[in-house]
């Protein structure tokens, strides 16, 4: 397909002048395949000499990833992450070292990636086609000891597959993004486990995996380790003690790592995702060996803004982006365990392609006053649209409808009591949205 006619951005071009290009490049924004990122990938003859770990799931991927990050880093490693989407700024994408990549750094890579799509043929790229290939670049350039990638949606068809990685995890597979990658866990399992490769560990954390995954992981060859079976967890979390243990059974003698803190990431399934990181980690020991100290230092240091973060002060403010049934199925038992409030006031937004009433209906018990905020752009949904599905779905609370999550965290800002807490949630879109009104930065 050829690219959509637009001006290259010139040599002192900025990083916002170079992601505005990017995007009207192909005329879909989501466009499955490997085809047209290997033919680049091919052409920038660039490889990632470190160590790679792909993670791939529904949900709980960035978590584990930085998880990942933050022990390695303890370790004395130089890691490499590529999370997405982003909250504030396209930096949180890439970082190296903890640090985001400057905006020069990816300028450059993405006039390498320009450069080689633009030889005859001509490749159009969508926008994470393009931006993949750059971070990849840029890592490749970093002398990096290991690269943590995070797949985008699915996981046979995404731009990150084109990394043979030396090890993948898969954290959960539900329900989501229907439309491509199928409508029961048995089809969203099988794409999701193309992420492995033959000989290589392939880490599933679902405590319920589709029977499709293994069918995936036996086909290819992959060394499959399961949560319960071959890694797991048990944990004490009471007013005395806050410990947990991680097991680990997939390797020649068995270890038990006793005494580990919980990590600094709050949520009920943040022991899944540790124990899928560790797991990782205990599968490549000989290329990337952890002392245990670098385990507790990851783990209690450990941050993922905008996944079940709480701000401090009164009232309580709750992040959470909470996108999908099962995201809001996790919240609403998180919110259970954070203690009482007066009030809770939910500052919601949408995108229309979501499972809208699926997650209204997992939280509508735990919400008193809805303030439901409009999103932008094409698939954003409206508020008005968004109050309608609260209806429909039986919310007999309060509604109200503002024009952008900003002015619909103002909102509940006004009406909130101290003894009150104020949860934002239902996109990417709307937890940034209430970050900008807040003035709140993506890392400490």
């Amino acid at each position: 397909m050829p690219a959509q006619t637009c001006s290259q951005p010139g040599p002192d071009a900025s990083l916002a002048a170079w992601l505005a290009y990017i995007e009207r490049l192909h005329p879909q924004g989501i466009a499955l395949g490997l085809d047209r990122v290997a033919t680049v990938w091919q052409r920038m003859a660039t490889r990632l000499a470190c160590t790679t770990i792909v993670v791939g799931g529904t949900n709980g991927k960035g978590s584990t990833c930085a998880m990942l990050e933050a022990v390695l880093r303890a370790g004395g490693y130089r890691t490499g992450l590529y999370t997405s989407p982003h909250l504030i700024s396209f930096n949180e994408r890439a970082r190296i070292d903890g640090r985001e990549v400057d905006d020069a750094v990816l300028v450059r890579a993405f006039a390498m990636v320009e450069d080689a799509r633009t030889r005859a043929p001509e490749v159009a790229l969508t926008y994470f086609e393009f931006t993949t290939l750059a971070v990849l670049r840029v890592f490749a350039d970093a002398a990096l000891d290991c690269a943590i990638l995070e797949v985008g949606l699915g996981g046979r068809l995404d731009a990150v597959n084109i990394i043979d990685a030396d090890c993948a995890i898969l954290v959960s597979v539900d329900l989501d993004h229907q439309e491509y990658l199928g409508d029961t866990r048995e089809k969203i399992g099988w794409e999701k486990a193309h992420i492995f490769r033959a000989g290589r560990p392939a880490i599933v954390s679902d405590p319920q995996p589709p029977s499709t995954v293994s069918e995936v992981a036996g086909r290819i060859g992959a060394r499959l380790l399961l949560l319960g079976r071959d890694f797991g967890y048990a944990g004490q979390h009471d007013a005395q003690v806050q410990q947990w243990k991680f097991w680990y059974a997939g390797g020649a003698q068995p270890v038990t790592r006793n005494g580990l803190s919980y990590p600094a990431l709050r949520g009920a399934n943040q022991l899944l995702n540790a124990s899928a990181a560790l797991a990782a980690l205990e599968a490549l020991r000989d290329r990337l060996p952890v002392p245990m100290q670098a385990i507790r230092e990851g783990l209690i240091s450990v941050e993922w803004p905008g996944r079940f973060q709480l701000l401090p002060g009164r009232p309580v403010v709750v992040l959470d982006v909470a996108h999908n049934p099962h995201a809001a199925a996790v919240l609403a038992e998180n919110l259970s365990n954070i203690g009482f409030a007066s009030y809770t006031h939910a500052v919601f937004g949408m995108l229309a392609d979501k499972d809208v009433a699926g997650v209204v209906r997992l939280l509508k018990g735990k919400v008193d006053v809805w303030h439901v905020a409009g999103l932008p752009g094409p698939r954003g949904m409206s508020a008005s649209d968004l109050a309608a599905v609260l209806r429909a779905c039986g919310v007999e609370g309060e509604v109200l409808a503002y024009a952008d999550p900003a002015q619909a965290y103002g909102g509940a800002a006004v009406r909130a009591g101290e003894n009150d807490r104020i949860i934002a949630f239902g996109s990417f879109l709307t937890v940034a949205g209430v970050m900008r009104a807040l003035n709140r930065p993506t890392r400490a």
